[in-house]
């Protein structure tokens, strides 16, 4: 695995740096400069929401095309090509089953914007068809999900960026950069949260399968459920079957920008507190939660997640803190802030393009850069700022968070694979159950 230096010195080389002529260039604008003129055709599977911000940062690379959207709901694909033919100017060919997208050799990469239960099993299929793939955050929805992945990812040979897009936002590459120069000394703690005020999801009651939906393909390997009301579209992200809570729906970003610049992969120990607190509905995770990961040299990342509770005293919706012995940064998507010990601002910049924070698409100069270094991958190899084989190490630290939730005791873990050691509770939830015919091989 590249090293956290390199890594660091090939992306601010690769990103930060692109400065010609006083202008700051993303790295799809650099593809352009670059006379990178090879077509990449393009799916997006699962067309909601999220997918919105992929299909725009797509669309900004002019030797990109989007060749299918794919979704198993048909109210949902025609809302989409409404929105594609106002946002982008035309109406990708449309396709319910995604295994028909993945047998069309035109097809150079997919977006996987799915629910997360198909987020693994999808991506491994499209490797296996020799497709690259991009692949929204969290990259498994438990960890045999993540070892398959990687594993599938090193035998096909494809490209496969994760979507935890602030991994390609200058500030935060400017703000790595500083830290392992030493601008706040050695740092020891990174402090990541998400604050928010989810309403109540309610208690479902099991009716006829809309006619427009498939529900058996939105299923795919999970258990088989009967369906409820308030599932589809969004809330699934709180139901065990399919979705993994908030700390891998959010939290994976923050924690990931705290490992970065910490320069730690998996921790010696993780202990989460928290609970379901505000109301009696049919959410199965905690909706606060803290968690506290333990790496070598005394360093630590906590993770604070109020999904129903704004957090107080006013404190912006998201966002990290990087302590060292000399001072401490403060970053989200959009900024990068520099304090002394005495908490004097000592250095500010900001993007120079917006993205959103806390709504559900998530939309903004961020997925352009995300997509455009993953684009540039694939034409020109350059180094991938999600790779997954890197990627995969923050999804599995969220994954350790809810199994030390589950087990209410601090798991020691093996850092060589991430297994927690002594707990055979803790284990049982490392590979889930999957529906008969469906689960993903390599």
């Amino acid at each position: 695995m590249t090293t956290r230096r390199n890594f660091i010195k090939k992306t601010s080389a690769g990103t930060a740096g692109l400065t010609f002529g006083g202008m700051l260039f993303s790295s799809a604008s650099y593809g352009r400069i670059l006379g990178a003129n090879d077509k990449i055709n393009c799916a997006v599977i699962g067309v909601r929401s999220r997918a919105k911000a992929h299909v725009k940062a797509i669309h900004a690379d002019p030797n990109a095309t989007i060749l299918y959207s794919c979704d198993v709901d048909d109210v949902i694909i025609e809302e989409h090509n409404v929105w594609c033919q106002e946002n982008i100017g035309y109406v990708p060919k449309v396709e319910k089953d995604f295994r028909k997208i993945l047998e069309d050799k035109k097809v150079d990469a997919v977006f996987i914007a799915t629910p997360e239960h198909w987020h693994a099993p999808m991506a491994i299929l499209a490797l296996q068809a020799g497709k690259h793939v991009y692949v929204e955050k969290p990259c498994s929805h438990n960890p045999h999900e993540n070892e398959l992945l990687t594993a599938a990812q090193r035998k096909y040979g494809k490209k496969v960026q994760m979507g935890n897009q602030q991994r390609s936002a200058i500030t935060s590459i400017s703000a790595i950069k500083d830290i392992w120069e030493g601008i706040i000394g050695d740092v020891y703690k990174g402090e990541a949260y998400y604050s928010n005020n989810r309403g109540s999801i309610g208690k479902g009651t099991v009716i006829d399968v809309p006619k427009t939906l498939d529900w058996e393909l939105w299923q795919g390997p999970a258990l088989r459920e009967k369906y409820k009301d308030n599932v589809h579209p969004y809330n699934w992200h709180w139901f065990r079957n399919w979705g993994t809570g908030e700390i891998h729906n959010n939290g994976t970003h923050e924690i990931d920008i705290c490992r970065w610049a910490l320069g730690v992969d998996l921790p010696n120990s993780v202990t989460s507190f928290g609970g379901k607190y505000t109301y009696d509905d049919d959410w199965e995770f905690v909706d606060n939660q803290q968690v506290t990961f333990s790496f070598d040299n005394d360093k630590f990342i906590t993770w604070t997640g109020h999904s129903r509770g704004i957090m107080k005293p006013e404190r912006p919706g998201r966002g990290i803190t990087i302590y060292g012995s000399k001072g401490s940064i403060m970053l989200d998507r959009n900024f990068y802030q520099l304090y002394d010990l005495q908490g004097n601002l000592l250095k500010e910049e900001k993007e120079g393009g917006a993205s959103e924070t806390t709504n559900t698409r998530g939309e903004g100069q961020l997925d352009v850069n995300h997509v455009g270094n993953f684009f540039n991958a694939i034409r020109q190899d350059e180094s991938l700022h999600a790779d997954i084989q890197d990627a995969s190490i923050t999804t599995m630290l969220c994954h350790l968070g809810n199994m030390a939730q589950d087990a209410g005791e601090t798991l020691k873990i093996d850092t060589a694979t991430g297994k927690v050691l002594n707990n055979e509770m803790a284990m049982n939830f490392w590979k889930r159950e999957y529906a008969p015919g469906w689960e993903p091989k390599l």
